[in-house]
């Protein structure tokens, strides 16, 4: 409860800078009975929400889950007191101003927006949205050329060209699950290509891909990079990554369009993604007519540069106050947030490595690992990795399954009677998830073995 009283102080200035209007009846009043009814209808909810794995918690170190910052948890519910829509100005002065301020920023992290430099762009509900929005100008830019992506790329970039109607085409990945930069060179000295995506951090393992060499061959050959960096992006801000990793981030700014989620790191709620372009020039294809909408002001309204209309300010008002307590520069409390997260990935990795029980893929490149039992043949490995997610889960451990190419694991001596072998997987982006490896690993331990896994 000591986290409400700073909203409630908020909300009475709030109320205070209104006050010059004429008194009303509160809109919704709550009586005493009614009362009893909004109580009894959130036990309810309270009730319902237990069916959940417990995201909040270390514990749960399965899917890319974790709570917001109380901060932008009681700066959403601040703007919910507005309830601002970030489409026209006359919807959402204050916020669409705290959306473009909250952009730069993020844009200034990535390298742009300093000494001159440019940039445009949005927020938008997530990465699906932002990264639909960055192919679609890329269409417009280069209308029938075909999109290329790893093999390991987000399944979205696939099904956006299908929206788009534009060609798509996967480029395989080395055994680290990067895109193959030769494989790309070949099939960019076909030409036809309009864009390469690169994704910076990998959903299924955090991978990074090689952009140095994708900007190199940008060179000698015509093509868009976009980096998908959903996932990632954050950790350009992060100081122990290897010097690979930290020089691919640092070539984000050579990329065309950037795309954010700070629902993942950026300690947002869902839905916030956020898609940025280099050259602000691009804004001219979203060019639209509204006659009712874009009238109280000559500024831009954020809704002529994006796809999406009604967007809710709440969440840039949240953004822009985390960001605000935290900011986005290397060697601060944010960035040390993501170096622990990466330091406990790093540590587990390490454990398991050495255990004679599992076979690992490569060293994390951000903070998620995947591994699976040792076994004599893959399928046998694939069914006993989903005896430990069970057996983890009944201890109250909650990790994921992912089905990877078999290359991407060292399954040493196991036969290969498949393709794919069934992975545990770990995301460990709480920063609280570094002082809970020993608990991790201890009950990782016990279900292993309870799964029948012999070193």
């Amino acid at each position: 409860m000591a986290s409400l009283h700073p909203l409630e102080t908020a909300l009475q200035r709030l109320r205070s800078l209104f006050s010059d209007l004429p008194g009303i009846d509160e809109a919704f009043p709550v009586s005493e009975s009614d009362g009893q009814r909004v109580s009894e209808v959130l036990l309810e909810v309270a009730d319902r929400l237990h069916d959940n794995y417990p995201y909040f918690h270390p514990l749960y170190a399965g899917q890319m889950l974790k709570p917001p910052h109380p901060v932008a948890r009681l700066a959403y519910e601040l703007a919910l007191r507005i309830n601002p829509n970030n489409h026209a100005l006359d919807g959402g002065r204050a916020s669409s101003a705290m959306e473009k301020e909250a952009v730069a920023a993020l844009a200034r992290m990535v390298g742009w927006g300093a000494g001159g430099d440019t940039h445009l762009g949005h927020l938008s509900s997530g990465g699906t949205m932002a990264n639909l929005e960055a192919l679609w100008i890329a269409g417009q830019l280069h209308p029938g050329k075909t999109i290329l992506a790893s093999t390991q790329a987000h399944y979205t970039h696939q099904r956006i060209a299908g929206v788009l109607g534009l060609p798509f085409e996967t480029i395989p990945c080395d055994r680290t699950g990067c895109m193959d930069v030769q494989a790309l060179e070949r099939r960019l000295a076909a030409g036809g290509v309009g864009t390469v995506v690169a994704t910076m951090g990998t959903t299924a393992t955090g991978a990074v891909d090689p952009l140095p060499a994708i900007v190199d061959l940008r060179r000698r050959f015509d093509f868009r990079i976009h980096a998908d960096a959903a996932y990632g992006g954050y950790f350009i801000l992060a100081d122990n990554l290897t010097e690979e990793t930290k020089l691919a981030f640092a070539c984000m700014r050579e990329a065309a369009s950037i795309v954010i989620d700070p629902h993942k790191h950026g300690l947002q709620p869902y839905g916030c993604g956020c898609v940025i372009f280099h050259d602000p020039s691009v804004g001219r294809l979203y060019r639209h007519d509204s006659p009712y909408t874009y009238f109280t002001s000559t500024e831009l309204h954020l809704g002529e540069i994006s796809l999406e209309c009604s967007r809710p300010g709440a969440a840039a008002v949240a953004l822009w106050a985390t960001q605000r307590l935290f900011p986005l520069e290397p060697g601060g409390e944010f960035a040390k947030g993501l170096e622990s997260g990466r330091a406990a990935a790093l540590e587990l990795y390490d454990r398991l490595r050495k255990d004679g029980r599992f076979v690992t893929g490569t060293a994390p490149a951000l903070d998620i690992l995947v591994w699976a039992p040792r076994a004599k043949r893959v399928s046998d490995a694939s069914t006993l990795s989903q005896r430990v997610f069970h057996a983890a889960a009944e201890r109250q451990l909650h990790l994921a399954l992912a089905t990877l190419p078999v290359d991407l694991i060292d399954v040493q001596d196991m036969q290969r009677d498949r393709d794919t072998i069934v992975c545990l997987r770990s995301v460990l982006m709480k920063p609280e998830h570094r002082q809970w490896v020993d608990r991790i690993w201890s009950i990782l331990d016990d279900a292993t073995s309870a799964a029948g896994v012999t070193r």
